[in-house]
């Protein structure tokens, strides 16, 4: 069993998976075994691909994520421990869209797009009658393989394409910027888990029927988010850790080495380090070591927001919270998001709407075009959609190279190759590996600083 009394812990990136792992570290049950915790950025501020700006009179108006799914525990709370539970607000109830020749309102009942309500399904504009006619059969069809570990083989099978097309890809594609024909289901857990059954729609129908069924004013909301901004989650989580004695190192190149015993980062020595970088800049870190961190795509996506005037926004997109485009008939823009009509926090104090507009996924890339084209093509599109000629009295534009790992069918065994061939004292974590959202990278930035203490202490990791 090693000597952890003066065991050092060097965390890099300061993004929320890096901020989740440093600030578990220095929590009691596993300080006496830390003697100290350094977190390193490149960046001269935390929160990596968390972040806002000021826009439309407003402090924050999120540049990436802009909420966190709170039916599940991890970020709500790690709200709760960074002294933000009462500083948690939740969207309107504001109903989302599919735009297909027009705006249809996305059926009820979906689980990640799979039907569980068959009269709603029935009932919408967005599918065809012969769609429709394909889908009511999946509960008669024998079980299908999951091996090949594909979300578009698996159910381009079970509902045919139209389902697929609209309604699940237009989901997942959405949340994962992806291209489901070459995607891992097993990645996408609930997913995974209706899959399990033999019939989907079947499976989907109990969730929604439970869902219905426990409905209420008081229900658990499904998102999240601090009032200051998603940055304000990762902000408040560093600070916590620097009052338990953590130090924060920012704005600096980080180097890796090896030493007799250990590992050395900017100029000071370390026992363990937990690379909570994408992989390509894990891969580049340990680039001199013997470690298969190569080998993962990524998708580059564009963020447009607008300040548009209310005599510009129709009445009839009031009470929506946005729309999704499905990929056949996508040009540039994917998703939509009326920001003012779903956070009630996002009205500007001059008036006007909030818009974000999401550009680029898997295999639709964005960043080779120049801001004015970007813009122009973002209006255009709204102006198909919408049937509406913005003329926005402010656009900010960010662009996030590399923001979504693609996880490949069967991306859990890179996953365990990469892990096992690291050096002893080296953890990665974050998003690359173990689920795209802010939940699952504080779950996976907790949980390989729990295994590396564990590891450093003789336990089985």
């Amino acid at each position: 069993m090693s000597d952890v009394s003066s065991h050092r812990v060097a965390v890099i990136g300061a993004g929320i998976t890096g901020a989740a792992a440093a600030h578990r570290l220095v929590q009691p049950d596993l300080a006496a075994e830390v003697a100290s915790v350094v977190l390193f950025d490149c960046e001269d501020r935390v929160g990596g691909r968390i972040d806002g700006t000021s826009f439309a009179g407003l402090d924050c108006i999120d540049t990436g994520a802009d909420a966190f799914l709170a039916r599940v525990p991890e970020a709500i709370g790690l709200a709760q421990a960074v002294g933000l539970g009462d500083d948690l607000v939740h969207p309107e109830r504001a109903g989302a869209a599919v735009w297909y020749d027009g705006l249809h309102d996305i059926p009820e009942g979906l689980v990640l797009g799979v039907p569980g309500n068959p009269i709603s399904l029935s009932r919408s504009g967005l599918i065809s009658w012969r769609g429709k006619a394909r889908a009511m059969l999946e509960p008669f069809l024998p079980r299908s393989s999951t091996n090949h570990d594909n979300i578009g083989t698996y159910m381009r099978s079970r509902f045919g394409d139209e389902v697929h097309e609209r309604l699940v890809d237009a989901l997942i594609g959405s949340i994962y910027a992806a291209d489901t024909d070459n995607f891992s289901l097993a990645e996408v857990p609930q997913l995974a888990t209706l899959a399990n059954d033999r019939s989907l729609l079947l499976a989907a129908r109990r969730i929604a029927r439970h869902s219905a069924g426990t409905a209420s004013a008081s229900a658990a909301p499904i998102f999240g988010a601090p009032r200051g901004g998603m940055r304000q989650l990762v902000q408040a989580t560093v600070k916590t850790f620097e009052q338990h004695g953590g130090n924060v190192r920012l704005g600096q190149e980080i180097g890796l080495e090896r030493t007799g015993s250990g590992w050395q980062v900017g100029g000071d020595d370390f026992d363990t380090v937990i690379c909570a970088v994408p992989a390509d800049r894990a891969a580049q870190l340990l680039a001199d070591f013997p470690a298969s961190t190569h080998g993962t795509d990524r998708a580059d996506v564009v963020m447009v927001t607008l300040h548009v005037s209310d005599d510009e926004f129709p009445d009839r997109l009031r009470g929506r919270s946005g729309y999704l485009v499905p990929k056949p008939v996508q040009r540039d823009v994917t998703a939509a998001s009326f920001g003012s009509q779903k956070w009630a926090h996002w009205v500007p104090p001059g008036g006007g709407q909030i818009l974000r507009v999401s550009l680029g996924r898997d295999g639709a890339p964005v960043l080779h075009l120049n801001d004015d084209d970007i813009v122009a093509r973002t209006l255009d599109d709204l102006r198909r959609h919408l049937g509406v000629t913005f003329s926005p009295s402010e656009v900010r534009l960010t662009r996030w190279p590399g923001a979504f790992a693609q996880y490949r069918p069967h991306h859990r065994r890179w996953v365990d190759a990469v892990r096992s061939s690291l050096a002893p004292g080296i953890f990665v974590a974050g998003g690359s590996y173990d689920g795209i959202g802010i939940p699952a990278c504080i779950r996976s930035g907790r949980t390989i600083a729990e295994r590396s203490v564990s590891a450093t202490s003789g336990l089985s990791p």
